[in-house]
């Protein structure tokens, strides 16, 4: 493993990420015109210690990335395909295949289809409504994912099983999203065919939720591409979007972003969002979603 290859490489690519472009603030005290270390190491789920070891290219203590931490960075940095591999090289892991679950690569497509929508909240997931990638509104406006790997990444997952997951819609739209998510889910195990990360899944969820059981057992199933949701903020108060879908080639990655039509009283309230922003995010207790707190307005 070439160490100090592979902190001179984090380190470049960390230096040209400006933190707009990861929803984070950028604030009248930042040194240094990319991301601080820290940054990164939160971005992607990692201690700060940990990354700084990484970046140092030292191996006195032992620093040896896994897969997925690798992943993880690749997400965090926006790498494209070539710097993807590239990462893995350097650490001398086997390159993964494109697609696959949380540890997805995000298609260059869809991050070019994200950059561009800067004024609309939009996040780019996988099949297992895993978040890879947002822009700063989407972050204002959902929260950020209290994980970035293992189960409680898919929101589908923490929807049947965290009833905090449910306090972003309206009670009474509880029994339509989990319809639309088993559904879905449905179609993303078949597409999938024997892939273990989906049957671990379903499995874990027939266990924990007999809601969600009794939906699997319907076999009812559609891919989710445009719906109307009510999202409940903080802030603003019930906010009524269309959300609509465009699903990568292959099926398992999807951009998604939100829209209200001109004048409604919920186009007002996104601009009041990118007004807002997100630059006093606060961390529920108990690794709850972090969402605006009132004392932020």
């Amino acid at each position: 493993m070439n160490l100090p290859e592979l902190g001179a490489f984090l380190r470049t690519r960390r230096d040209r990420i400006r933190p707009a472009e990861v929803g984070l603030p950028h604030g009248p005290r930042r040194r240094v015109p990319g991301l601080r270390r820290e940054e990164v190491a939160q971005l992607a789920g990692l201690s700060a210690d940990y990354y700084t070891e990484l970046e140092r290219g030292s191996a006195k203590n032992g620093v040896q990335p896994s897969a997925q931490t690798l992943a993880a960075l690749a997400r965090a940095l926006r790498l494209n395909g070539d710097e993807r591999d590239h990462l893995f090289h350097l650490a001398e892991r086997p390159v993964p295949p494109p697609a696959g679950g949380a540890s997805a690569h995000v298609q260059p497509a869809l991050i070019g289809l994200l950059d561009r929508l800067s004024n609309t909240p939009a996040r780019v997931i996988t099949d297992l409504h895993e978040t890879l990638m947002e822009n700063s509104l989407a972050l204002a406006l959902l929260g950020r994912s209290p994980a970035r790997r293992g189960p409680a990444a898919s929101l589908v997952y923490r929807w049947f099983t965290d009833p905090r997951a449910r306090e972003m819609h309206p009670p009474e739209d509880h029994p339509h999203h989990s319809r639309v998510f088993v559904a879905d889910l449905q179609a993303a195990a078949a597409r999938r065919g024997r892939d273990a990360e989906v049957a671990r899944m379903v499995a874990a969820l027939r266990r924990r939720s007999q809601e969600f059981a009794d939906l699997w057992d319907t076999h009812d199933v559609a891919v989710r591409r445009m719906d109307h949701k009510r999202i409940v903020h903080p802030l603003l108060g019930v906010i009524e979007l269309d959300c609509h879908n465009l699903l990568s080639e292959d099926g398992r990655q999807r951009l998604l972003w939100f829209t209200a039509p001109p004048g409604s009283p919920a186009a007002e309230q996104l601009e009041l969002l990118s007004v807002v922003g997100t630059q006093e995010l606060t961390a529920a207790e108990d690794g709850a979603p972090e969402r605006l707190s009132a004392a932020d307005s």
